[in-house]
């Protein structure tokens, strides 16, 4: 089946939940920020000008990430997870192309991310799109020790 992207919908919103705090509990622990952000969406990505992407396959979420604004000419790439089930058929890459698209269409000059070194795979998957490492910015997550821009 191919992949199909499609922007927010509330009937989608528990995948974005459950997708995001599968991979937190795997490899560290949901943090109260990622609470807040899980417990106002619309409010805290959607209705700031940002969006949240899914990618169905058969009409099931095998991807989510979310793109929130920052300011005019920046948006962060947030919250990317891939469903156990579809890992390893380039949801992710497809995810991040969809971003990226969506920040040019948007007229942004940036897309940065926060990330942790130990998220090996996903490291090497940003770098392969052009994300750079730059300083670390304070941020509200304990686990974040990295932070990287992609300039458009």
């Amino acid at each position: 089946m191919q992949p199909e992207i499609i922007t927010y919908n509330p009937k989608y919103k528990t995948d974005f939940i459950s997708l995001n705090t599968a991979w937190l509990q795997e490899y560290f622990f949901v943090e109260q920020h990622d609470i807040d952000v899980f417990n106002a969406v619309e409010e805290t990505i959607i209705q700031t000008g940002g969006e949240i992407f899914f990618c169905l396959i058969a009409n099931e979420v095998a991807g989510t990430v979310a793109m929130q604004k920052v300011n005019e000419t920046t948006f962060e790439m947030a919250k990317l997870a891939v469903n156990k089930k579809f890992q390893g058929q380039n949801i992710g890459k497809i995810l991040i192309e969809t971003c990226i698209d969506f920040a040019k269409q948007k007229n942004a000059k940036t897309i940065m991310l926060m990330s942790s070194t130990k998220l090996d795979v996903a490291l090497h998957l940003y770098k392969k799109h052009n994300f750079i490492e730059v300083p670390l910015d304070e941020n509200d997550y304990a686990r974040a020790d990295i932070q990287m821009e992609l300039y458009l």
